[in-house]
């Protein structure tokens, strides 16, 4: 059975209403879902589950998850029942037009803070880099710099931090 850190404000014991609760999205906001869809795509290898689009409010949504699972349902009812029940669901919302203005989205990460980042979890945090510069990524933090040497920040196109760990170089960190 798993056991909580203890914490000030952790509440040890949740409701058990809440045990079917599944932490199922994170949302951001993107100002061009062409480019966007390429970089989650193609350079951290997601996958498109569902696009949603609302015509008479001008937007859409796109549901991204990594996955390897190849049982994901055909039908669009069935998929879209699975988006809303998995873990670990990236959701962009993209508000048409603002590929075409001046439309900036805040990262959280100048004033005012808010928001961070995203983290992807790799096998070979070096090779993944290596990669990520031969694609031409931007980087936040490289692997060398700062005083954290097994952990990467890349940026997404709308400057959203991703960091880039890998589990196994981490077991003692923080102590």
């Amino acid at each position: 059975m798993f056991n909580t850190e203890k914490q000030d404000g952790v509440v040890e014991n949740p409701d058990t209403e809440t045990q079917g609760y599944v932490f199922n999205h994170t949302m951001l906001r993107v100002k061009d879902p062409k480019r966007s869809l390429a970089f989650y795509t193609g350079v951290l290898g997601m996958r498109l589950l569902r696009r949603l689009d609302f015509a008479e409010m001008k937007f859409s949504l796109y549901f991204l998850v990594k996955t390897a699972d190849e049982n994901i349902p055909e039908d669009t009812k069935e998929r879209q029942i699975y988006a809303f029940s998995r873990e670990g669901v990236l959701e962009f919302t993209h508000n048409w037009g603002t590929e075409n203005d001046d439309t900036q989205y805040h990262s959280g990460n100048s004033e005012p803070k808010g928001f961070g980042h995203l983290c992807f979890s790799v096998p070979d945090i070096r090779k993944a880099c290596a990669r990520f510069e031969k694609l031409g990524v931007e980087f936040q933090k490289k692997l060398d710099s700062g005083s954290m040497k097994d952990i990467a920040f890349i940026k997404d196109p709308d400057g959203y931090w991703i960091e880039i760990v890998q589990a196994d170089l981490n077991g003692d960190m923080g102590r």
